[in-house]
């Protein structure tokens, strides 16, 4: 008896040419259902519909065609079993020895714009996944393919071994069976948890994805690493192009996370740029032109900028390019790149440019791994309002160190705790990043900010517990500051900013980043 296969896909890619070789070249009769019937009898290739090898119609509109006991009997039959197989041949049913399914279109469908809830659920697969999963369950006796780009694969290890797929590379395709369709329910229940949104992150939350390539080495050459991206649709880095430049390393794609993360805090109208190292900002600033913002904020901290990450936050103009190729850097994230700009970068080779024109679409959640787990929080989002700041001195700001401190608060919020910035002219003079306490940061901040603090602000992402780094700030010039404000000693901190003639502002919102 000849070999059996059931095709039924929702991706046609490829599945002519599979049918035809499992036909014309090893002898397979292929069951097929909907749409995939009907390419295969266009193209030619023999098919018994599954509604006449159940002697069921399909009903419900399509929803019910393959679930049906000479189906998955067929597919679940343990064929060295003599119970398994008096079974079929009461049951008048053959065993399948391939099964070929991909899944509706559902994250295809919720991405496109005003989808309702209904056409989502439509796209809701129940007999593929069902027979996805019975076939990779039963891989001792079948093969399952679930994706175009296995089927070369098959058709090469069939013709090879004459017949008899190895066990191994069954169990191969069986595990990619489980996360094809592990990572589908996730999408599924990913978007009823968006249908269902409330303050609570809910009492499940699954993680699955697909591996983009494997990466040289993680953080450091001992630690293997690799890049996998949610969901089937490519999206964020994913979907980046990269113009030019070596392959990207772990630490790249840390690093152009954050960077991404803090170009997105400015409006595209307004040029701005951000010079990155060890995911803390060096250098940002807005400008009157993408080269003047990129040039502020390189010339911020040009010895750390060495080596760093560049986000723009508009297309790259020659003018820019030109700029961006007087030092080494490391990668360069922008919306877009003129071809004279592209002419122009390609002088230095190997240099990372990616484009990323939407790059304000990220994860609404961040996720760290601990022992035994994960921990899920809201990304720090939150759009200041200085509306809702508290001015706590005698001293009132301008309108001018207003617009300043909002800068400020844009960015501090990406430097890592325990973080200082200082800033003016849109410009980042100072940052001090990670220390284990807050003077160290005010410190350091100031001494790289020099004469430069004089008039500028201060911002903190946290409150100050001691009136010392108020002090200290007066001391080297600075004009305002902006803290969240919370500590029992704020009255403290507040009495030095009045004695010492300073503006201090309290936003009610700390900016932590561990």
């Amino acid at each position: 008896m000849s070999r059996l296969a059931l095709l039924s896909v929702s991706d046609k890619t490829g599945i002519v040419e599979l049918a035809q070789a499992l036909v014309e070249k090893f002898q397979f009769e292929i069951i097929s259902s909907g749409g995939t019937a009907k390419t295969l009898e266009d193209a030619g290739i023999s098919v018994t519909k599954v509604s006449d090898y159940t002697g069921s119609p399909e009903i419900l509109g399509g929803r019910v065609k393959t679930l049906h006991p000479r189906i998955h009997g067929g597919i679940l039959a343990r064929q060295d079993l003599s119970e398994d197989i008096a079974d079929l041949e009461a049951n008048d049913i053959r065993p399948l020895n391939l099964v070929v399914v991909n899944l509706y279109p559902f994250e295809q469908t919720i991405a496109q714009p005003n989808v309702t809830v209904a056409e989502a659920i439509e796209k809701i697969d129940i007999g593929g996944p069902t027979m996805i999963r019975a076939a990779a369950k039963n891989f001792k006796y079948l093969t399952v393919l679930c994706s175009p780009s296995q089927y070369d694969g098959y058709l090469a290890e069939y013709e090879q071994s004459q017949g008899e797929v190895s066990l191994e590379f069954r169990q191969q395709m069986a595990g990619s069976a489980f996360a094809q369709t592990n990572n589908y329910d996730r999408a599924i229940a990913a978007y009823f948890a968006q249908l269902n949104s409330s303050e609570d992150l809910g009492d499940n939350y699954s993680i699955g994805g697909s591996k983009v390539q494997s990466l040289r080495y993680g953080e450091n050459p001992h630690q293997p690493a690799a890049w996998y991206q949610t969901g089937t649709i490519a999206s964020g880095w994913a979907s980046a192009t990269k113009l030019q430049g070596k392959e990207l390393s772990y630490n790249n794609l840390v690093d152009l996370e954050a960077a991404r993360r803090i170009i997105t805090e400015f409006d595209p109208q307004e040029p701005a740029a951000a010079v990155l190292k060890h995911t803390n900002p060096c250098g940002a600033a807005v400008g009157n032109t993408l080269a003047d913002a990129y040039e502020k904020a390189f010339n911020a901290d040009n010895i750390s900028a060495f080596g760093g990450i560049v986000a723009l936050n508009q297309p790259i103009d020659a003018q820019t390019a030109q700029a961006l190729t007087k030092t080494f850097l490391e990668c360069v994230v922008a919306p877009g790149c003129d071809d004279a700009a592209r002419e122009i970068l390609q002088s230095k080779s190997k240099l990372r440019i990616l484009i990323l024109p939407d790059l304000a679409t990220g994860q609404p959640e961040t996720i760290k791994a601990i022992a035994g787990g994960f921990l899920i929080q809201q990304s720090d989002d939150k759009i200041e309002n200085p509306d809702d700041w508290q001015i706590v001195t005698e001293k009132k700001p301008t309108s001018e160190q207003v617009a300043e401190m909002l800068f400020a608060q844009k960015l501090v919020k990406h430097v890592k705790s325990n973080a200082i910035l200082v800033s003016r002219d849109r410009t980042t003079l100072g940052i001090g990043a990670g220390q284990m306490n807050r003077v160290a940061s005010v410190k350091i901040a100031l001494e790289q900010a020099g004469a430069k603090a004089s008039g500028g602000i201060l911002a903190s992402d946290g409150f100050f517990p001691f009136d010392d780094s108020v002090r200290t700030a007066a001391a080297a010039g600075i004009s305002c500051i902006i803290q969240p404000g919370g500590s029992i000693r704020d009255k403290d901190s507040i009495a030095a900013a009045n004695k010492l003639g300073l503006v201090m502002v309290l936003s009610g919102t700390r900016h932590f980043l561990h």
